[in-house]
């Protein structure tokens, strides 16, 4: 329901929940705060999607579009707000000056299911760890839902569904904005400098914020973790951790934990080992292992059966737009890494390339220092097009390093000059190292513009 402007805004309240943002994290959230009985208020200053207004519709939710009506914002007994939202947005700063609890979504809807939780973050790898996670237990015939910062939001599916699991991909923003909330296991692969425009240009603020995903933890669960990440590490030596401690490395051997050792890919588990061969797993690649390991760990501590972990590992096809093999044309591969929306993403991708580079880069910088790039650059990329309405930190950082350096302003642009400047045994990899949000809507909408405009080359 829109909301109309003759509406009595006045009247009485009670259990009153107001949103702010309505994607698909807030129209689920207002989906299921409809469902619980709540009076729901849903506020955007943007235009709502079609099929999120026909979701609200659905559930009866009052709404609004392209602006805030304060004295509806301000009768809210609690304010979800939707992750891509800061504390700094003027709507935000009169709620918190007006003393009105905010959370996200993920911990409004974790007080509606008792189901098991899953979490991953991390500032790399978080999607394909999560998707990973979720695949292996299906094979297992167990009941699962893939939520967070994947796939259909978390509060639609307590909403909607009836999983036993839930596997959870948590980015910073979301963890902002849970306190109470507590995961059964908590997987943190890395902290790497990321959306630093977001936390005052901090590192700290930032690796606080992932950090928040131990909350609430007791020796009851079970907290998997890279011990090659230093900054982890770093951490971890400042709290106390409840949680039981599984780490994983390629240079270590862990017990309990995994590791590599002679080729052997090894997660020991209660002095229980499981192996198989590194070169036997469908990701490839070191970060790709660190992602393995992680989802195994997981599927031995659900007590997944061996043959199901191993099927997994062996079979999981990957995630869309993460380093995704688009096309072949006249002898040039066609690469998809649209979700590398920071440096260290894009320097994954760029260290697993075998064959020289067509690089197309740019977008919203989040505060990236380029700097963990320049070899990788320098050793493998012969053409760099800078996407984006401002790409002058990244000709800048690059203009003197790549042989060819070029500007658009478009995919089909992006896509036309690679195609003109790449030779036959190159790879022309999308790989922003930055946010989507200057020229698309999201980095699903860059990567699907890529997909179409290679194929109609």
């Amino acid at each position: 329901m829109k909301v109309d402007d003759t509406m009595n805004i006045d009247k009485e309240i009670n259990r009153r929940i107001v949103i702010i943002g309505a994607g698909e994290s807030g129209a689920g959230a207002a989906a299921l705060a409809a469902r619980q009985g709540f009076e729901v208020f849903v506020s955007d200053a943007g235009a709502i999607r079609p099929e999120y207004r026909e979701l609200m519709d659905r559930y009866h939710v009052l709404y609004e579009e392209g602006g805030h009506t304060m004295e509806m914002i301000l009768s809210a007994d609690e304010i979800i707000k939707s992750p891509g939202i800061p504390d700094t947005a003027p709507v935000i700063r009169a709620i918190h000056d007006a003393q009105i609890p905010v959370i996200s979504e993920i911990e409004f809807a974790a007080r509606y299911t008792g189901a098991k939780k899953i979490c991953i973050t991390g500032s790399n790898g978080k999607t394909t760890t999560a998707s990973l996670v979720c695949y292996m237990m299906q094979q297992a015939g167990m009941r699962v839902g893939l939520a967070g910062n994947v796939g259909k939001s978390f509060a639609l599916q307590v909403a909607e569904e009836n999983y036993d699991f839930y596997v959870i991909e948590l980015s910073s923003f979301q963890l902002e904005g849970m306190y109470r909330f507590k995961a059964d296991i908590a997987i943190l692969l890395n902290i790497t400098p990321d959306h630093l425009d977001r936390y005052d240009y901090s590192f700290q603020k930032y690796a606080d914020a992932k950090m928040r995903i131990l909350q609430n933890m007791t020796r009851e669960e079970h907290f998997i973790f890279c011990s090659n990440d230093e900054i982890t590490i770093r951490e971890l030596e400042n709290i106390v951790l409840a949680a039981q401690a599984l780490p994983f490395s390629d240079e270590e051997k862990h017990s309990p934990g995994a590791y590599v050792e002679d080729g052997m890919f090894n997660i020991d588990f209660h002095n229980d080992i499981f192996s198989m061969p590194v070169g036997d797993l469908s990701l490839q690649g070191r970060h790709n292992i660190y992602n393995s390991m992680a989802a195994g760990i997981a599927g031995r501590v659900l007590e997944i059966r061996k043959e199901y972990i191993r099927m997994a590992l062996t079979t999981f096809p990957g995630v869309e737009h993460r380093l995704e093999r688009v096309l072949k044309i006249r002898d040039v591969e066609y690469i998809n890494d649209s979700k590398a929306t920071n440096v260290n993403s894009a320097w994954y991708a760029l260290e697993s390339m075998k064959t020289p580079v067509v690089w197309i880069a740019g977008g919203t910088d989040k505060g990236n220092d380029y700097s963990l790039l320049l070899g990788p650059v320098k050793e493998k990329v012969h053409t760099l097009i800078c996407l984006g309405r401002d790409n002058s930190k990244l000709m800048k950082s690059f203009g003197e390093l790549a042989p060819q350096c070029v500007e658009v302003h478009s995919m089909a642009d992006a896509v036309r000059m690679a195609y003109k400047l790449s030779r036959p045994g190159d790879t022309v990899l999308l790989s922003p190292a930055c946010a989507s949000f200057d020229l698309f809507h999201n980095y699903e909408d860059r990567g699907q513009q890529f997909k179409q405009c290679v194929r109609e080359l």
